[in-house]
């Protein structure tokens, strides 16, 4: 089997580290839910820290990339 691009899999973890950001940002604004933002905000974020994971230890070393550089 073809090891894959996993850059594609880097790009979708930037994407939900800045949706983490807009819904901490929201979360000032709306203070009646704003506990339940900044919740949520963390919970993407490490959906995303663990999307790099992923590709660092199972996907990076078969495509020879370096996720830092992707």
């Amino acid at each position: 089997m073809t090891p894959k691009n996993p850059s594609p899999i880097l790009h979708e973890a930037k994407q939900l580290y800045k949706v983490g950001d807009r819904l901490e940002s929201l979360a000032g604004e709306h203070p009646i839910v704003s506990d339940a933002l900044i919740s949520l905000s963390g919970t993407v974020r490490s959906t995303a820290g663990l999307l790099e994971v992923l590709v660092a230890t199972r996907l990076a070393p078969i495509a020879g990339l370096n996720p830092a550089e992707a």
